[in-house]
């Protein structure tokens, strides 16, 4: 789509699908066919796709001209939502029904749809995409598979810690529903913080020594998380990992860019559609993890992607020292 209708066609289509689908999530709660809510859901995925494929193509200009920055203030705006949808949540749990909470959400990508469709866009200049022989010859580098399996897990850590803290918080430590919310938008409140923080931070330290530093936080902050019983420690692990993840991604997704010259981090090819299957595939996991040994097991994945991070940081940066 994007080459044959321009971006502004899939903003719109997509922010138009976006909307569409929390409406439908709205109003199809239980005792509603849970097949209706699945399509919704898809609908979703499907807005995602499309529009983080346009956002970043939107971007590219400046994306290949700083990365790492870029990426953090991608980071930042999407760490911001993240925040604010939570904040919605905890705010309304008690005042309004899920429906309610679900329009009120609707409202952000109908306004975006009118925003994009008054929006002038400059032509796309679509870069070329690899051929499927070129991407294999790619993951036959050790440095290719290396920073693939570092976003995997990177992705994981990410989203299955958002996905599910609420729930361990509940159910683990007896916290209400409204405290487990607020303790997830402390949560995104470190992260964004990290990501602000990190602009200022990749201009004065090594690149190299950022990586390390922040994935050694980050694996005692899931290991604090994991073993505490009080909230405090909760809200001490999550500020820890607020301040592990934030430049982990932008780092690699750097290091990408300077390695295979066509890679956009907003087009699922390559590298990045394992980053977002190791997106996707923990929340999924963790459901069945949890009902077979307990609502704890949803912190020790993250802790074990987390140590893999820690791991692949050191086997990356050994085999750069290598391969010169």
């Amino acid at each position: 789509m994007l080459p044959r209708k321009g971006v502004a066609f899939v903003l719109i289509l997509a922010c138009l699908l976006a909307c569409g689908a929390l409406v439908l999530l709205a109003f199809s709660p239980p005792p509603i066919p849970t097949l209706w809510r699945m399509g919704g859901l898809v609908l979703v995925g499907l807005a995602l796709g499309l529009l983080n494929s346009a956002i970043f193509q939107a971007i590219s200009t400046i994306y290949q001209h700083d990365p790492a920055a870029t990426l953090n203030l991608g980071g930042i705006v999407f760490g911001s939502g993240c925040l604010l949808i939570t904040l919605l949540v905890a705010g309304t749990f008690n005042a309004y029904s899920v429906t309610g909470i679900l329009l009120l959400s609707a409202l952000a990508p109908g306004l975006f749809t009118l925003l994009y469709a008054n929006t002038r866009f400059p032509p796309a200049d679509m870069r070329r995409q690899p051929t499927f022989p070129e991407a294999l010859r790619d993951f036959r580098s050790r440095g290719a598979v290396l920073l693939a399996l570092l976003l995997f897990f990177q992705f994981g850590n990410e989203w299955s810690i958002a996905g599910w803290l609420p729930i361990f918080l509940i159910h683990r430590l007896g916290a209400s529903p409204e405290a487990a919310l607020e303790i997830l938008a402390l949560y995104w409140l470190a992260l964004l913080l990290g990501r602000i923080a990190a602009l200022a931070v990749l201009r004065r330290i090594a690149h190299g020594r950022v990586l390390i530093g922040s994935a050694a936080a980050a694996m005692f902050g899931c290991m604090l998380l994991l073993s505490t019983n009080n909230q405090f420690g909760a809200v001490v692990g999550i500020l820890m990992i607020g301040a592990g993840f934030p430049t982990i991604y932008p780092l690699v997704a750097e290091k990408i860019g300077h390695r295979f010259t066509y890679y956009q981090p907003g087009l699922f090819n390559g590298i990045f559609s394992i980053a977002m299957i190791g997106a996707m595939l923990p929340a999924w996991l963790l459901g069945y993890a949890a009902d077979a040994w307990g609502v704890g097991v949803v912190m020790m994945l993250p802790l074990v992607g987390t140590v893999m991070v820690f791991i692949l940081v050191l086997l990356i940066w050994l085999e750069s020292k290598i391969g010169g």
